[in-house]
């Protein structure tokens, strides 16, 4: 994966290389939109227990026509959400309502990024895996356009195909990505929370 051959020697290029993976994970394994990532906290996740006594992470997410919805956040998604909050200085896990941007500007600002810093975050590692592409000969031109015309969007249909792709029930994939039916038909369901969070966690994975 192009983000990790991203250059870590100093401080700031490792800063720069968390964020980058922190991003990505938050579009593909969340299927956020880039509006739900700048305007949204790390104080929403919270840990709810299961019918089994079992401690399930969600984000909760503000989406798109003020609707809310909980987003599972898998042990992946957890384990990443710290690293990139160690790199930080930050505690490992957030604690409730803190008012901490799920993604922050390099050096010590707190401040939300707003969608466009975010948009060329995601712009330029495309443009950069694209780069890397083109290297490897003209067998991969056509893949490296592609890539260079990706985007957060992009990011977030690829979580939906896949989980698909990997048999994810297709309610449980409306439900992950906020939209509101996949078909007329199909309105008024409403799949168990922590069946929609197994199958998530099991099924729809990054493995950095």
């Amino acid at each position: 994966m192009y983000i990790d051959s991203l250059p870590c020697g100093t401080d700031r290029e490792r800063e720069r290389y968390w964020r980058a993976r922190w991003l990505f994970t938050l579009l593909y394994l969340g299927g956020l939109r880039i509006s739900e990532v700048s305007g949204n906290t790390m104080g929403r996740f919270f840990c709810r227990r299961d019918a089994d006594g079992h401690g399930r992470w969600w984000l909760d997410v503000p989406g798109k026509g003020d609707r809310e919805r909980l987003v599972p956040a898998s042990a992946e998604m957890m384990v990443e959400l710290g690293r990139y909050r160690r790199e930080r200085g930050l505690p490992v896990l957030p604690a409730p309502h803190e008012d901490t941007p799920l993604v922050l500007p390099l050096g010590k600002s707190m401040k939300p990024l707003t969608r466009a810093a975010l948009h060329t975050i995601v712009k330029g590692v495309f443009a950069g895996a694209a780069q890397k592409l083109r290297l490897r000969g003209d067998d991969h031109t056509a893949r490296a356009a592609q890539l260079e015309r990706a985007s957060a969007h992009w990011l977030r249909h690829s979580a939906g195909s896949h989980m698909a792709d990997g048999d994810v029930d297709l309610r449980l994939i409306r439900d992950n990505l906020g939209h509101a039916s996949l078909t007329t038909t199909s309105l008024y369901l409403h799949p168990d929370d922590d069946q929609r969070h197994r199958e998530t966690e099991e099924k729809h994975r990054i493995d950095w």
